[in-house]
């Protein structure tokens, strides 16, 4: 096959790629805008494109000087990759400023590659490749780390069909410039990178525009517009997905879901250091997939460990308002709880109630009993009870 053949296939998947990249950053600008994780995802669409068609052979000898700034968008790109994959899969995601900042680094790092070392400098090359393996291995370990933890069927098969895959791509991708497979073939590399880029982004493409698949992924994920309360975000039904309707509530069994109360606020399971979904499912004699779709469904949690601490937060905000507990220590409190240890405990109290725990015992702790109970604390969330209906559980 000789290079020109080689070339036309190589910019004809590179256009499809770009089209279908362009599709998905409009739909999740059209659809879900106001969310930090579909803004980066469109962010990040975008900047794939530009990728697609940064890195074909011989772009930046076809592009001239206007190829620069394109180039140093892709260097930036992975930086975008990492921070998509934080906010989609870690509900407790922040955007931080220094995340700009290291996105601007990137930027940089890759203009200066341009026009300082004209592409040819090989520190510039290796620093910004490693750099892209280490976004890649980063964005996996918190595609990993957050998956057992996870609630949301569609976003847990997502992990695989999309995060991994571009990891591995970014990855290969980096370990073949190190080890010069780029350079020693590149119209070749170009055309089989063309093809990996196209597949992963018509994954993406099916996962992600299917009426109703979004809608799971994306509705309620940041932190920052959450309710205190979780919000019930429902998984959408086939027939829902088929006719392009909002998600239904599938029927929610009133039976398990007083189970699991009863499991929670009576025998108080959430106090077992290192409780799992499938430990609690052993429990209550449920496999693991029908209790997360139980607690995402039924009571509106996309994580697991929310999930727990709602209750052990309930728990420590009762002992840290009792006269009685004055003196015992906070660290004790959060201990006996549940939690593992302070720091985690510290920012999921003050992710729920806005103080520190030391805040809230100077506020709270000359408290009796009674206005404890009579202020709601160590209930179950959204008033959920042994009396309640299953047609109430349900609706």
């Amino acid at each position: 096959m000789n290079d020109t053949l080689l070339l036309s296939l190589d910019w004809m998947l590179r256009g499809g790629t770009i089209a279908l990249v362009l599709l998905i950053a409009g739909t999740l600008l059209r659809d879900f805008g106001g969310i930090l994780s579909a803004r980066l995802g469109a962010l990040f669409a975008l900047g794939t494109a530009t990728y697609a068609l940064s890195s074909a052979a011989g772009f930046q000898a076809f592009g001239g000087w206007w190829a620069f700034p394109a180039l140093a968008l892709s260097a930036g790109n992975n930086t975008v990759f990492w921070l998509f994959a934080s906010s989609l899969f870690d509900d407790g995601f922040r955007l931080r400023p220094w995340h700009a900042g290291l996105w601007l680094l990137l930027v940089g790092a890759g203009l200066a590659e341009c026009f300082v070392a004209g592409g040819r400098d090989f520190a510039f090359g290796i620093s910004l490749t490693l750099s892209s393996f280490a976004f890649a291995v980063l964005a996996l370990a918190r595609t990993l780390s957050t998956w057992q933890a996870d609630l949301v069927e569609g976003r847990r098969r997502l992990r695989l069909f999309v995060v991994v895959g571009s990891s591995a791509y970014i990855g290969l991708m980096a370990l073949s410039q190190l080890f010069g497979a780029v350079r020693a073939a590149p119209e070749r590399a170009s055309l089989v990178a063309a093809v990996a880029l196209l597949a992963i982004a018509a994954s993406v493409a099916w996962s992600l525009l299917r009426p109703g698949a979004a809608r799971s992924l994306f509705v309620g994920i940041p932190a920052a517009d959450r309710p205190a309360e979780p919000a019930r975000v429902p998984e959408a039904t086939p027939s829902a997905a088929r006719s392009g309707e909002p998600p239904q509530a599938e029927p929610v069994d009133g039976g398990l879901l007083a189970a699991l109360e009863h499991a929670m606020t009576v025998e108080r399971a959430y106090r077992q250091d290192g409780l799992t979904i499938a430990a609690l499912g052993q429990k209550l004699g449920l496999p693991e997939h029908r209790l997360r779709r139980l607690i995402n469904q039924g009571l509106g949690y996309r994580n697991f460990n929310s999930f727990l601490n709602h209750y052990r937060i309930a728990e420590v905000k009762a002992a840290l308002a009792d006269p009685g507990q004055a003196e015992v220590a906070i660290l004790t409190i959060a201990l006996d709880a549940g939690f593992s240890s302070l720091g985690p405990f510290n920012r999921a109290f003050k992710a729920e109630t806005g103080l520190t725990p030391t805040d809230y015992r100077r506020l709270h702790g000359g408290k009796s009993q009674q206005t404890v109970a009579d202020s709601g604390i160590g209930r179950p969330p959204f008033g959920f009870g042994a009396k309640d209906s299953p047609a109430s559980l349900g609706s």
